[in-house]
């Protein structure tokens, strides 16, 4: 009897290309030159100059066909927008939530959320520290406490939910602290400072539970909404035959709003939104928008930003495309795993994370080894990445820096811009960088902006 041949079918994208973006090939001499104005920061590089950009998944994904031709529908009413009721009946179908603030992007619905409900003092909890998050918490008087699980901090534990609520450290807040004090718990979807990692729904649900008994509200950081839920259906018991679009809707229910960067999930070069239940919290904040933003049914926005972000939606919970956005994300994973590079593990969903500590054992942890490496990358190839690690955790109050476990270099692939032939040309230059690792030297600090150093800071080499 011949034997029976089992073969692995190829996937592909859902979608062809219509337009293409032409990129500038730079020699090693003109990258060193470049990053070396730049004070070692891939953030000061200009654009032009960089061959592969995974500086961001924000605002960096090609939009749809559709989502273009929502362009040219745009009503650039001042007030009452028609686009801004298509965004209104988008979120309240897709995401459940009653009443909508439009705002240019995520950080502007975080200030307005810190700006509406933390008081001088306040605790807030929070499933890992974002950057934009948590000083938007700070200069509203807040304290921010991480309470992810202890999982989360080491790159190589195989937890399949890294970014889950400690409900323990929780509740030891509510006893220190006393409920009265925390107003809301900010639960992010695949928590980018751990790595891209998902939270689970039993999680949510048990924390729901728990908030309840104490009259705290849940706000959900839905940026990636739909990129946790691919991982909800592919890994929890129970919604396996769960498509995208019902597991999202299931994990807003679970929460009292949400802030959205729409610049992410929702395929939108510009835009997001603060989405609460609360009729109370919503008419404060809808006053609030007036005042740093725009009037309520614009919120920054142009008509036709709107009407992409509400069609963006949509098509972001197509089980089609997460598939193959998250795909692709795991196809350069398990290549930059095959070459032995040390990552986050389990591979997150908008990212690969490399880890500097162990990628760069002999740079210590003050002399910015992600901030090094994400440097070398780009001189090797011109492959734009970022650092996730000393320099983006920022300082104290008493000025000391934070030292977080997981000093890391994101590789953040837009959705639907990059090949699977561009994930060979990154997996190559790591490798080759890996193989020279020991010539890689520490950075020193030499221009510190207050706030987000990490955008506008400027290094020299030890």
């Amino acid at each position: 009897m011949a034997k029976k041949i089992v073969t692995k079918r190829s996937w592909a994208e859902p979608f062809k290309i219509k337009m293409v973006e032409l990129l500038k090939m730079t020699t090693p001499e003109h990258r060193l030159k470049a990053i070396s104005s730049a004070g070692y920061n891939t953030f000061l590089l200009r654009s032009e100059d960089v061959y592969i950009d995974l500086l961001t998944d924000s605002g960096t994904n090609a939009m749809s066909d559709r989502q273009w031709a929502g362009l040219m529908l745009g009503d650039e009413a001042y007030a009452g927008s028609r686009n801004y009721y298509h965004l209104e009946t988008a979120v309240k179908k897709f995401y459940g939530y009653k009443y909508l603030v439009p705002t240019h992007q995520g950080r502007g619905a975080e200030n307005i959320l810190s700006k509406c409900l933390i008081k001088e003092g306040d605790i807030i909890p929070g499933n890992m520290y974002f950057t934009t998050t948590r000083l938007h918490q700070e200069l509203a008087g807040g304290i921010f406490e991480d309470v992810i699980i202890d999982e989360a901090h080491d790159s190589t534990n195989l937890h399949p939910f890294k970014g889950n609520i400690d409900l323990n450290k929780v509740e030891a807040l509510i006893k220190k602290h006393g409920a009265s004090k925390i107003p809301y718990i900010c639960v992010a979807t695949t928590v980018n400072m751990a790595g891209g990692q998902p939270i689970s729904l039993e999680n949510l649900k048990a924390l729901r539970k728990l908030t309840l008994k104490h009259g705290i509200k849940i706000i959900l950081d839905m940026t990636r909404v739909a990129e946790n839920a691919y991982f909800i259906q592919q890994r929890e018991k129970g919604y396996a035959n769960k498509s995208i679009a019902a597991i999202v809707k299931e994990t807003c229910s679970l929460t009292d709003g949400a802030t959205m960067s729409a610049k992410k999930d929702a395929l939108v070069n510009i835009g997001g939104f603060l989405a609460v239940n609360d009729k109370k919290v919503f008419e404060e904040a809808r006053n609030m928008v007036v005042i740093y933003e725009g009037l309520h049914t614009y919120g920054g926005l142009a008509g036709r930003d709107l009407e992409a972000m509400a069609i963006g939606i949509e098509e972001s919970l197509s089980d089609d495309h997460m598939a193959a956005r998250v795909g692709q994300v795991i196809y350069l994973g398990e290549k930059l795993i095959d070459a032995g590079i040390p990552i986050v593990q389990p591979i997150g969903g908008h990212g690969i994370f490399i880890d500097a500590k162990r990628f760069l054992p002999h740079v210590k942890q003050a002399q910015f080894p992600a901030q090094a490496l994400a440097a070398a990358i780009y001189t090797d190839s011109g492959v734009r990445t970022m650092e996730r690690g000393v320099v983006s955790a920022g300082r104290k109050a008493n000025g000391e820096n934070y030292f977080p476990k997981l000093e890391l270099v994101r590789l953040t692939i837009p959705r639907r811009v990059y090949t699977q032939a561009h994930m060979d040309v990154i997996t190559e230059s790591i490798e080759h960088v890996y193989s020279i690792r020991k010539k890689i030297k520490g950075l020193q600090m030499v221009y510190e902006p207050k706030y987000l150093r990490f955008f506008q800071a400027r290094f020299k080499p030890l």
